[in-house]
């Protein structure tokens, strides 16, 4: 549980303060780079206005992967969700939208904790992707 909480410490800290020293600014070359933008839904701009439910989904996360972290197995996936989710939680608390800066051609402006939460999304479906790999090749052998 220690590392959980300092390692998302050290994140949430790094997203927030990325958050606020961009705040405003713009600075882009080729559709790639700073484009201060405040996001009043979720993920790709969907349930714009939907702010409590958001935070009460947000809430519910974080209190699930409390209860799933010492029984799980693969901690950084859930770290890095658990980082994402308060980070953004953070905003939608504060200001009632997420505040994103990072612009990247191809994808909707982000932030650190949105990365954070993609990354562990991807990494908790290898999990389970593999997992279910071994064990239908176990489930096989009987």
């Amino acid at each position: 549980m220690k590392k959980l909480i300092i390692i998302s410490l050290v994140l949430v800290v790094l997203d927030q303060l990325t958050k606020y020293i961009f705040s405003g600014k713009e600075y882009l070359i080729n559709q790639v780079g700073i484009k201060y933008v405040e996001n009043s839904g979720a993920a790709f701009g969907i349930l714009k206005g939907w702010s409590l439910f958001l935070i009460i989904v947000s809430i519910g996360v974080l209190g699930l992967i409390l209860i799933y972290y010492k029984k799980f197995e693969w901690k950084l996936p859930l770290i890095l969700i658990f980082a994402g989710t308060l980070g953004n939680l953070i905003d939608r608390i504060a200001f009632g939208f997420v505040r994103d800066f990072l612009m990247v051609w191809i994808w909707p402006v982000f932030n650190i904790a949105d990365a954070c939460n993609t990354i562990g999304v991807l990494l908790l479906a290898y999990y389970f992707w593999k997992e279910d790999k071994t064990y239908k090749q176990k489930t096989l052998k009987k």
